[in-house]
C-alpha cells in the first residue's frame, strides 16, 4: 500500500509535517517521498508542477489518486485505511464534531502564527510597520489565550478534542510546535506547553519532526513575552 505512495515536502511545514504524522499513525512507512527546498524554489520544479499547478507542498499520489491540500490529504489517509493505525475521525457524533471544529479553527491559528512570526519574511523592508508587528503579536497571543482556554476546560492529560488523539492533534500539532520554538512562555500557558511536552514523545512525532529542526533546535525568542 504504502509503496505506491510518494509525498513532496518542506522541511518545517506545518502542512506537510501533518501528512507525514497522519502516514506514520495509519502505519504507512515506506511510502516515497522526496524533501525538496523553500529556499531554493524546487517545489516549482517541473516534477510537483505536472501533479500540483500551484507549486506548492505537500503533493501526494497515491497510485493514480494525487491530493495536495494536506487536510484534504489526512482526510483521504483516514477515509481509505480507517479500520487501520489509529483511528483519527471518532464514530461518536459530538467526539467528530469537536475532532472537526478544532482541524478547521486551526487555519486561524496557522495564519497569525505565520503574521506574527514570518512578518519581515512576507513584508518587504520600505512597508513594513512596527505599529502592525505589535497588532499581529497581540492577535497571535489572543488566538494562544483560546487554544489555553481549551485545554484548561477538558483538564490535564487530555488531547486537543478530548482524551484520544485525534486528527485535530494531526492538524494542530505542527502549527502549534512553532510556538515553543520560538520561546512561548510554560508559565503563561501551562496547559498548551503540558499538551506540547506530552505530543511531541508520540512515535509519529518523533519519526516525523522536520530534520532542519534537528539541527537548530531553537528558533530565538520571539515570543518570550507573549
Amino acid at each position: 500500500m504504502a509503496k505506491d505512495m510518494m509525498l513532496y515536502w518542506g522541511s518545517g511545514s506545518p502542512p506537510c509535517w501533518r501528512v507525514q504524522i497522519a502516514l506514520e499513525e495509519k502505519n504507512l512507512q515506506g511510502y516515497h517521498h522526496k524533501l525538496l527546498s523553500f529556499d531554493k524554489n524546487e517545489h516549482k520544479c517541473e516534477e510537483v508542477m505536472k501533479l500540483n499547478p500551484r507549486g506548492q507542498l505537500p503533493t501526494f499520489k497515491h497510485g493514480d489518486v494525487v491530493v495536495n491540500e494536506s487536510i484534504a490529504v489526512c482526510m483521504y489517509l483516514e477515509n481509505q485505511f480507517k479500520s487501520q493505525g489509529t483511528q483519527l475521525i471518532p464514530d461518536d457524533v459530538m467526539e467528530q464534531a469537536l475532532v472537526l471544529q478544532r482541524v478547521f479553527e486551526t487555519s486561524t491559528l496557522q495564519q497569525k502564527m505565520y503574521e506574527c512570526l514570518f512578518y519581515n519574511y512576507f513584508i518587504p523592508e520600505p512597508e513594513r510597520h512596527e505599529s502592525a508587528q505589535k497588532r499581529h503579536k497581540e492577535n497571535l497571543k489572543t488566538e494562544i489565550t483560546l487554544w489555553e482556554s481549551y485545554l484548561q476546560r477538558m483538564g490535564n492529560g487530555t488531547f486537543m478534542a478530548g482524551r484520544n488523539f485525534s486528527m485535530a492533534d494531526v492538524i494542530f500539532f505542527p502549527v502549534f510546535a512553532f510556538l515553543p520554538r520560538f520561546g512561548l512562555s510554560q508559565e503563561h500557558y501551562p496547559h498548551l506547553m503540558e499538551y506540547y511536552e506530552m505530543v511531541k514523545e508520540r512515535p509519529s512525532i518523533k519519526a516525523s519532526w522536520p530534520p532542519h529542526w534537528l539541527e537548530k533546535p531553537t528558533g530565538g525568542d520571539t515570543l518570550k513575552d507573549l
